[in-house]
């Protein structure tokens, strides 16, 4: 029997037996973790909030016969507020989901861990609008997940497109074509503020997503793009308020 414990996100959870729910967890140091948690839907249980979606906390787990348990917890943040606009609840929903999407078990998930907890505080504690939010964290999780967009020379001649240039962004190839490769394809045009701000937003961090313009932010892009790198639909986008 090992005892651990794990500073992790709650992604996922469902009800078992008459008081326990199944959650599915993600550590920063140990990524996806699927544990249950007993007796936490008693109205008296000290772990009532720790099996919440989005619940932050330390998580003291005890693993025996293949089973993680968790036997208490040290709540740090429930991001209580977002259950408040259905709007910034959906949108949170489709982080975790997508989180959960790419997580692996027992392996390290650091930046993946960051990144969510960093745009879970936006989207709960600011009023920043939606769509920069989450354009800027499908960005930074496309380069963190290994197939970041080539935002600077054409995916197929190689020429450097300029931000005054027509640019058009092509998600099967992964990145950016020129007037003259486009032809004969499909790709998607891109204004000059929409390339000005992806190209900061992964120079500059979080920086460039506070007060971004909604129509600089190509969400309803950088989700088809995503998307179509996991090779499927996250079912929770269905429910995003009208981009």
């Amino acid at each position: 029997m090992i005892q651990t414990e794990n500073t992790a996100i709650v992604l996922r959870h469902a009800d078992y037996r008459d008081n326990d729910r199944m959650v599915t967890l993600l550590s920063p140091s140990r990524g996806r973790l699927d544990a249950i948690i007993r007796n936490c839907r008693k109205p008296r249980s000290h772990n009532l909030n720790s099996g919440e979606l989005f619940a932050l906390g330390d998580y003291m787990l005890i693993e025996k016969g293949g089973h993680i348990t968790v036997t208490s917890v040290r709540l740090i943040e429930t991001f209580y507020p977002l259950r408040a606009d259905y709007d910034r609840l959906t949108c949170g929903i489709y982080l975790l989901n997508l989180a959960e999407a790419v997580a692996e078990p027992e392996q390290e998930e650091r930046e993946l861990f960051m990144l969510l907890l960093h745009t879970l505080s936006r989207l709960t504690f600011s009023d920043q609008a939606w769509q920069p939010l989450l354009s800027g964290f499908l960005l930074h999780f496309s380069a963190c997940q290994g197939f970041k967009p080539r935002l600077n020379h054409c995916v197929f001649c190689g020429k450097r497109i300029g931000e005054k240039e027509p640019a058009f962004f092509d998600a099967e190839e992964g990145g950016l074509c020129c007037s003259s490769c486009r032809r004969g394809r499909v790709p998607v045009a891109l204004t000059p503020p929409q390339l000005r701000w992806m190209r900061q937003a992964l120079q500059t961090g979080s920086a460039s997503w506070i007060n971004t313009p909604e129509a600089a932010a190509p969400f309803a892009l950088l989700r088809n793009y995503v998307e179509q790198r996991l090779g499927r639909k996250i079912r929770s986008a269905s429910q995003l308020p009208a981009d």
